[in-house]
């Protein structure tokens, strides 16, 4: 496993009234204050409904604000926009393109995340060039509606036991309380929404979280 993946992915919530800038701007604050910026990368997310524009414009200012901290930006399910900001990867759910397609969109250097919930589909994933993985839900969120039942810490020490050497990020109702919880099950970090970005202090917040994770 790569020592320097980033064991927290801050995804942005770019929903109406919200403001993701701020967050990301708390966070890199945050984990340069703690030394701690290789471990820390942001996922750019918006609504299915938002314009290529209107994301392009989003992750444009999250890599100005993440690459002169050394901080990794990632941007969901578009790779082309991710490309076109100069993102250092992307990553690809269940509904978007395979993982096989976005290895090949990407090329061979770019990361790339891909979402699976069982071992089978976390081989397939890595042998089609998925670069980490991204697992859950680990516990219940009101963050992403329709998701599947909880997977718990055990299920997905399982998907990392299944695929040794490739990071497993686990997702879902992740706060600062259970996330060492998640690493000693196997998890090589975390990915948080609403634990950061539903913060009163998303700095605080980003703070508490590299402090608990390896």
């Amino acid at each position: 496993m790569d020592p320097a993946f980033p064991c927290l992915h801050v995804i942005t919530d770019a929903r109406p009234g919200r403001a993701p800038l701020a967050v990301v701007t708390a966070a890199v604050a945050a984990a340069r204050q703690l030394g701690a910026t290789d471990r820390l990368a942001i996922q750019v997310r918006v609504e299915d409904d938002v314009t290529d524009r209107a994301l392009f414009e989003l992750a444009a200012e999250v890599v100005a604000r993440c690459r002169p901290a050394g901080v990794t930006c990632l941007v969901n399910d578009r790779l082309h926009v991710a490309l076109a900001v100069g993102a250092e990867g992307a990553h690809v759910g269940a509904e978007d393109l395979p993982v096989a397609a976005a290895r090949k969109v990407l090329g061979p250097a770019g990361v790339l995340g891909a979402t699976c919930r069982d071992p089978d589909a976390a081989r397939a994933a890595v042998a089609a060039g998925a670069s980490y993985l991204g697992v859950g839900p680990a516990f219940a969120t009101v963050t992403k509606p329709g998701l599947p039942a909880p997977l718990g810490p055990e299920r997905i020490g399982a998907v990392a036991r299944a695929v040794p050497g490739v990071p497993i990020v686990a997702i879902g109702g992740v706060t600062a309380d259970n996330a060492a919880e998640l690493v000693r099950a196997g998890a090589a970090g975390v990915a948080v929404v609403g634990a950061v970005a539903g913060a009163a202090d998303p700095g605080e917040a980003t703070a508490r979280l590299l402090k608990v994770l390896p």
